[in-house]
């Protein structure tokens, strides 16, 4: 406040307001600092033009005008000069996000505009030529499963027959994403996800496909050199050959590091000697082509030698190869699924995939890009039970009414409907962010698409079988089938728990390596970058706040929800990053709730760019995808107030009430049961008659 005619008042709401700066403004500006009492206020106004790096160009010009005019007094002249260079200096070395990161990786930061950016207007990969071409193979693919495969035959004999390979080979499946130069389709991530839709008539048969090339030989394209993509590719291509992916262990699940398969280089240098065995493997038993990761014995960069994962091309030709039996499974029985054991199976030195002792690398990477396969796949398993079960519902009477009459009937129908294009939104822009390569990065993503789409796909063919009854039981109809082939989606290519701390603890990385620089800043007595990032915050906060842009009005109600929310999720990842530092890799309960919140702002974030895309291009579904986003936005409001409720429990270490919070209790229950490896209760009828 400024007693004396409100000049700071005025200079700051100049200053603070206007970004687009006119001649106008700027003159009124400099007319302030002539004022004869403007000297007084000199470095606070300077302070105040820290506010935001926009402004900065015109704090320093009107320090300028200021001290020609022999007005600004002498500490005010040595703060301009000095400390709001020094500041800018260390504000702008604050570890920041490039605007071309992936969306939830600008939420983590709290770059709600930017995320929008990313994500609206929702992408349009495809051409119309892509499109027709796409569509052109879509059409045999969906013939094909409809009406020449026999999906009970492949479940009951857990087997897919030659004749089917034969026909799926003809139609160039196992080649999807392979450059036709070696004999591929080409085909980009985007459409490649419509094929995997196509697929999911029988997930026997997907597994094997999506074992062969989502992660089987995705290491050759994206590490490969070209001697190697040029003698295994080809063959991959047409089905000759079969890939697969070998890194479980019986010690090494979800912990990659505990890796015990080992690689030792022969004597003369030319192989490396492969010993150990793998588990789970799909296509175990019949692929020719293996990515394989064995430890190996590397030199570091201080001379010392250590183990570190190393990643191999391996062909069954080598020899010191062994399948085990197909493993009888629950679901997706037609896959093969075996142990491999290898016993002194020589390695080309030739065959390492990527670098000697780069192989944790070129599995994430293998893994991380091809996970949103399986959203989409499981978007197109919804549509399909859809459209199943409706038209049962609606033939079904019950009461002399069908079935799809009643009230409870018709909430899981709009939930699975629901559940499906929030699968798809999501899958579709994860793939498109791959495919566009201004945006280098979109793991975080992929995994969020492949937690959200096989929980989903699990709740509606569950769902399903609800519906239908007693009859969803029994073996003549495909919903049990169903259950048992959906169940695998939930631990395949990385746990859902795991790929929840995937997604929370990579989202916080560069939120904590930006606090890191604010404490040490606060730690040196760095007054400007302090009040730089208090400023920048007060105008994010309360004058210019993050918003999506672009969204049209219908929606504009569900991207107040996100906005809010989004904002509270970057205060609580600040919050937990200032109490539990590192050690958050500890916290799982406040990770998962981390994550979930990533998870329903990334949804909200892509059904409100894919709706707003259909309402501005008016499609005729453009009111039922509006319907379909306000009712997903109102549920994960819903949860994300929850999951930020539980989170301040936990950082405060107490419920409202006084009692344990509920984080606390979850953990002190199971430790009880877990200590006695048994359920606790008394039974009830164990208790005495009170005399």
């Amino acid at each position: 406040g400024d007693p004396r005619g409100g000049l700071i008042t005025q200079a700051s709401s100049l200053a603070l307001h206007t970004f687009a700066y006119t001649r106008q403004s700027r003159a009124r500006l400099s007319q302030l600092c002539l004022h004869p009492e403007f000297h007084l206020r000199a470095p606070l106004f300077v302070l105040v033009c820290v506010f935001d790096m926009s402004l900065l160009k015109l704090g320093s010009a009107l320090v300028r005008n200021a001290r020609a005019a022999g007005v600004i007094h002498a500490v005010g002249n040595q703060v301009a000069k000095a400390g709001v260079a020094a500041s800018l200096r260390s504000y702008a070395a604050l570890p920041e996000l490039p605007d071309n990161a992936s969306p939830v990786r600008h939420l983590f930061f709290g770059n709600v505009t930017k995320a929008g950016h990313v994500a609206i207007p929702f992408p349009m990969p495809l051409d119309d030529d892509a499109r027709e071409t796409l569509d052109a193979l879509v059409e045999p693919v969906q013939s094909y499963f409809k009406n020449e495969i026999d999906h009970k035959e492949i479940d009951v004999t857990g087997k897919i027959p030659d004749d089917t390979m034969a026909g799926l080979k003809d139609l160039g499946l196992f080649g999807l994403q392979i450059p036709e130069k070696y004999g591929g389709l080409e085909l980009s991530n985007s459409a490649y996800a419509r094929m995997v839709e196509c697929l999911t008539d029988d997930p026997s048969i997907a597994v094997t496909l999506l074992a062969h090339q989502s992660i089987g030989l995705k290491g050759i394209l994206i590490f490969g050199t070209e001697e190697q993509k040029q003698k295994y590719l080809p063959k991959l291509a047409s089905g000759e050959n079969v890939a697969a992916f070998a890194l479980t262990e019986p010690t090494a699940g979800s912990d990659a590091a505990g890796i015990k398969t080992r690689a030792t280089l022969s004597e003369d240098g030319k192989h490396f000697i492969l010993n150990g065995n793998k588990i789970w493997i799909s296509n175990g038993g019949t692929a020719e082509v293996f990515t394989v990761f064995a430890r190996t014995e590397v030199t570091n960069d201080k001379g010392e030698k250590e183990d570190k994962v190393t990643a191999f091309i391996v062909e069954r030709s080598f020899g010191g190869i062994k399948s085990g039996s197909p493993e009888d499974k629950l679901g997706i029985r037609g896959s093969n699924t075996t142990q491999l054991y290898f016993d002194d199976c020589k390695v080309p030195v030739e065959n390492v995939l990527g670098e000697v002792g780069g192989g944790f690398k070129v599995a994430m990477q293998i893994l991380n890009n091809g996970r949103f396969g399986l959203c989409c796949g499981a978007a197109g398993g919804i549509k399909k039970v859809i459209g199943m079960i409706a038209e049962f519902a609606n033939q079904r009477e019950q009461f002399g009414t069908p079935i799809s009459q009643f009230g409870m009937i018709k909430e899981k129908f709009a939930r699975m409907e629901m559940l499906g294009y929030v699968s798809e939104s999501m899958g579709y822009m994860s793939a498109a962010l791959i495919d566009n390569k201004c945006y280098p990065d979109g793991a975080v993503e992929a995994a969020i698409a492949k937690i959200y789409g096989s929980e989903a796909m699990w709740y509606a063919v569950n769902e399903a079988l609800q519906i239908m009854g007693g009859s969803g039981f029994i073996k003549d109809f495909p919903y049990e089938r169903m259950v048992r082939d959906t169940r695998i989606l939930m631990i395949f290519e990385g746990t859902n728990e795991i790929l929840r701390l995937f997604v929370a603890l990579n989202g916080m990385k560069a939120s904590g390596e930006r606090l890191k620089g604010l404490q040490k800043a606060m730690k040196g007595g760095d007054v400007g970058t302090l009040m730089t990032e208090g400023l920048t915050r007060l105008r994010r906060r309360f004058l210019y706040p993050e918003q999506l842009e672009g969204v049209v009005s219908p929606l504009r109600e569900c991207a107040g929800q996100f906005e809010k929310h989004a904002a509270v999720f970057q205060h609580n990842i600040e919050a937990i990053l200032k109490i539990h530092g590192k050690k958050v890799v500890d916290q799982q309960l406040l990770l998962k709730r981390v994550a979930d919140q990533a998870i329903d702002l990334y949804g909200m974030l892509c059904v409100i760019s894919r709706a707003t895309r259909t309402s501005k291009a008016n499609g005729p579904t453009a009111k039922h995808e509006a319907r379909l986003c306000n009712l997903y936005c109102a549920e994960a409001n819903n949860r994300l107030f929850q999951n930020t409720l539980f989170i301040r429990q936990n950082l405060s270490g107490m419920h409202p009430g006084g009692a344990d919070n509920y984080d606390t209790q979850i953990r002190r229950i199971a430790d009880e049961v877990l200590d006695k490896q048994s359920y606790i209760p008394a039974h009830p009828l164990s208790f005495k008659q009170e005399q």
